[in-house]
């Protein structure tokens, strides 16, 4: 008989052994705790709801009541109606609308939970802006949250909203009181409550409950958790026939089933609601959690026998690849492994065999690399003589043509011994603008020398623009193209090189009065670049990428323009 584990996957075997227990074990799990616990729970949590209900309730009529008389009798003060109906000459005028002002602020600091006051009146007093309590035009409340529902009514309480204060915004329920003296309307009393207090008391105890506080027409005045327009109910939902009850509602139009529990106190103007999700209650039972524990014990006893055998047969070629790793020697005896496995097992081991293999090439390979780096680095040590044996020999034949009097050879030595000294410059691939154009400048007076006076060049950087740095020998093979192609067969010839900085770019440009550009068709004419230039341009394609530009063109008159445009370089680039 063949053995399962040495030829088919082991994902298959497990999903094979497993699935159908899982199937059944959650099949008797999801029936019973249903059966069991669903009417039960919904029973249990609807009672406790409503009693909480109505002691929030309770409370928040007592509070919100208060706050109602507190409105009241301020309105009714007689210094208020007094300033309100502006009678007074300029001076009491101002004096009683600050002892308004104190007054109405002491009520704001011995009553914690009132946020702000507002007044609303014909030409009000302009107050400290960051001061509670504030008077506004009477034109003003127009654009106000509040003012729809109060021109039905002499008073009402608005929905939550944003109160800008000095501190910021500040969410507050509003309510607004319109204020009359002998049937004379004369503006409007708006108490600002914090609705972070009225939300604490309709949280209680419990964090993550949905409740709403609602008026007796169903409009929605504040709620803690999912709103109603979030968890879906219209206002035609809550056909509240009692002072207290529950409803069970599939809610629109996310189609979720709740629990709706209501209370309302008599002669009170609130109502309170709390929305629990039904898949919420049905998954807090204990008997449920008695039952799948029951079950999950069964499931796990079973699971464990199976596991137990199949964990043996699938540790032994485990074992057998760990002992191999653990006892792997670069370059000694390996481990033998099983070779009749034809599943994962078997990709396994012969992917440990190439491994191995792979190994001893890279060893032997390393080998020798280490032996050719010990090499490159005697050569290397040896190559560093030579640029002293040039700067050597260079000076001993400048002093020999200083004895014969060669003076031109002479310079053209010393000259040269400049060129390499910058060509070379320590084997760093940048160097300052500033040495970029003594190069070239050395280069140029070489060719003075040979020239003597029919050559003539000018330089013109800011010594800001010398500090930058730049790519060395770039500017050199642009010169010499100039002078053997430009000027060739011409006894006289003129070169300006300028640097500039603007704009975080560099622009290097090489103007000549030579014979300009040809067309590459004819013979002998000045080309745009030989060996020298197109290595300019491979090496600022390595350093920049495509953030540079180099443009040869004819010049205005004649000769050619030869445009180098790179990035503001502070320091040497690695």
């Amino acid at each position: 008989m063949i053995n399962p584990f040495k030829r088919y996957r082991i994902d298959s075997l497990f999903i094979i052994c497993f699935a159908g227990l899982i199937t059944i074990v959650l099949a008797i799990t999801v029936w019973t705790s249903y059966a069991m616990t669903s009417r039960e729970l919904a029973d249990n949590t609807s009672y406790y709801q409503k009693r909480l209900l109505e002691e929030l309730n309770n409370e928040i009529t007592g509070r919100l009541t208060s706050i109602e008389q507190i409105s009241l009798t301020t309105s009714r003060d007689n210094d208020l109606l007094t300033f309100l109906s502006g009678k007074e000459d300029e001076f009491n005028h101002y004096r009683r609308s600050k002892g308004i002002q104190e007054a109405l602020a002491h009520l704001t600091y011995s009553i914690p939970q009132i946020q702000a006051i507002d007044l609303y009146m014909e030409q009000p007093e302009w107050g400290d802006r960051q001061s509670y309590i504030q008077f506004h035009e009477l034109m003003e409340a127009a654009g106000k949250p509040w003012y729809p529902l109060l021109q039905k009514s002499d008073f009402t309480w608005s929905e939550e909203h944003e109160l800008a204060t000095y501190k910021g915004n500040v969410p507050v329920l509003s309510f607004s009181r319109k204020v009359y003296n002998n049937s004379r309307y004369l503006g409007i009393l708006v108490v600002h409550v914090k609705a972070d207090w009225i939300r604490g008391i309709l949280e209680g105890y419990s964090k993550d409950s949905n409740r709403m506080l609602l008026d007796l027409n169903g409009r929605e005045l504040l709620s803690v958790g999912t709103s109603m327009k979030d968890a879906g109910l219209q206002e035609q939902d809550l056909r509240f026939a009692d002072q207290s009850g529950v409803l069970r509602l599939h809610t629109q139009p996310h189609g979720v089933e709740s629990l709706v529990v209501y209370s309302k106190v008599a002669d009170s103007n609130w109502m309170l609601v709390e929305i629990t999700p039904w898949e919420r209650i049905t998954s807090g039972s204990v008997k449920l959690a008695g039952a799948i524990m029951t079950i999950g014990i069964g499931a796990l006893l079973l699971a464990f026998f199976l596991t137990l055998g199949l964990s043996r047969q699938l540790l032994k070629p485990i074992t057998q690849l760990v002992r191999a790793m653990k006892n792997y020697d670069v370059g000694g005896t390996q481990a033998e492994l099983a070779g009749d496995y034809t599943n994962e097992f078997g990709i396994l081991f012969a992917g440990f065999r190439r491994l191995n293999e792979r190994i001893q090439a890279l060893y032997a390979s390393l080998a020798q690399r280490y032996e050719q780096q010990r090499k490159a680095e005697i050569e290397a040590l040896q190559a560093n003589i030579n640029p002293h044996f040039l700067y050597n020999t260079l000076d001993q034949l400048n002093w020999m043509a200083i004895a014969e009097g060669q003076e031109k050879m002479s310079r053209i030595l010393e000259l040269m011994g400049r060129m390499f000294r910058i060509g070379l410059s320590h084997g760093e691939s940048f160097i300052t603008i500033e040495e970029e154009l003594t190069h070239v400048a050395s280069y140029l007076e070489i060719q003075q020398i040979r020239w003597e006076e029919g050559l003539e060049y000018e330089v013109q950087a800011s010594q800001e623009v010398r500090n930058l740095f730049i790519p060395k020998m770039t500017l050199q093979p642009f010169v010499e193209n100039s002078i053997i192609h430009g000027f060739n067969s011409r006894q006289n010839g003129r070169i300006l090189i300028k640097a500039e900085e603007a704009g975080g770019r560099v622009r290097m440009t090489i103007i000549d009065d030579g014979g300009g550009l040809a067309p590459e068709s004819k013979g002998n004419h000045r080309p745009k670049g030989g060996y020298g230039i197109r290595n300019v341009r491979e090496r600022f394609s390595a350093f920049f990428n495509e953030d540079y530009e180099i443009l040869v063109k004819e010049g205005e008159n004649e000769g050619v323009v030869v445009s180098i445009i790179f990035p503001r370089l502070e320091e040497a680039q690695p």
